[in-house]
């Protein structure tokens, strides 16, 4: 199995081969095959088939086993959902093992580090496959400088966490790119970076390094060059905060766009917390991004509707 510690992050995602087989598992909410979804999505190309359990989500793609996914040209599985309480079920190992067996890498954003698996490991080298755990980094970061740097940046910030922040950075990019604009993602998250290729998963940083991390994956660029940063969490949520308040001073931001899901009235999984209104969520994040901006403004708001029907949709942005 190759060795990873000694390649820089963005290296690293780069040599994943493709087309990927998502492995959605047997989840059977499409809300929880977020990262699969989301490089089917954005990348339509790079996703060739799909690997469920019985029940498991449909994503509309070819349904392949994996020596099927082989033949068929596929090289890499991509985790595309997170196992509930964070660990590797059996039955997942299983065909895992399988799928290495058969001649297929592994790309994983889980907070299990794939690679460090001893049947997995022991496979990989046996059947030298390459497995790569995404969300962790390869390299060691800066505490932030706070200094001042050329480009401009623009970070998507939410009410809570899931809202559509990481969709919300992706379809600006596509638009600004689409008018002429120099703009470029930068993921920040498991999927962002399976999507785009490059990036840092923020959550997987040492805390006393977010912002330098930030500064990192945003560096200074030309005047007229847009950085737009996939935002995490929120800045009112009572787990997450601390990564969004990090991102938001690394990224020195000179543009922010608040994103929120229609209809949702409390913090996602935490029972007594009322999300904010969008007035005051522009106005704490102003207020803590312009530490390191002082010139940071508000420039949009993304309401998430996919919960809603269109003239649902309509009707609830007329009145937001």
């Amino acid at each position: 199995m190759l060795s990873l510690s000694h390649i820089p992050h963005w290296k690293v995602r780069n040599m994943i081969k493709k087309p990927y087989l998502l492995f959605v598992g047997d989840v059977q909410d499409a809300i929880y095959a977020k990262t699969a979804a989301g490089v089917q999505y954005w990348r339509p190309e790079q996703a060739a088939g799909q690997f469920r359990f019985p029940g498991g989500v449909d994503l509309g793609l070819p349904d392949y086993d994996m020596k099927a996914a082989v033949d068929a040209g596929l090289k890499t599985i991509l985790i595309g959902v997170a196992p509930q309480g964070g660990k590797l079920p059996q039955n997942w190992l299983d065909f895992l093992l399988e799928g290495l067996g058969a001649g297929l890498d592994i790309a994983s954003g889980l907070h299990v580090r794939l690679a460090e698996v001893p049947e997995l490991k022991a496979a990989a080298e046996k059947y030298n496959r390459r497995i790569f755990d995404v969300r962790f980094p390869t390299q060691s970061f800066n505490v932030g400088t706070g200094a001042p740097r050329e480009g401009k940046r623009l970070l998507t910030v939410g009410t809570d966490c899931a809202v559509g922040k990481m969709y919300a950075a992706l379809a600006l990019e596509k638009e600004m790119q689409s008018r002429g604009l120099k703009a470029t993602f930068r993921a920040t998250g498991q999927t962002g970076i399976l999507i785009a290729g490059s990036g840092v998963s923020v959550d997987a940083v040492v805390s006393d390094f977010i912002s330098g991390a930030t500064e990192y994956i945003s560096p200074a660029n030309t005047p007229d060059h847009w950085d737009i940063l996939e935002g995490q969490g929120s800045l009112y949520h009572p787990a997450y905060a601390g990564v969004s308040l990090g991102l938001l001073h690394g990224a020195q931001a000179d543009a922010i766009v608040v994103c929120h899901q229609a209809g949702r009235e409390n913090v996602k999984g935490i029972e007594g917390y009322a999300l904010p209104t969008l007035k005051d969520c522009i106005a704490l994040n102003l207020q803590m991004g312009g530490r390191t901006n002082p010139n940071i403004t508000c420039i949009g708001i993304n309401i998430n509707t996919s919960s809603l029907s269109a003239d649902a949709a309509m009707d609830y942005l007329k009145k937001t």
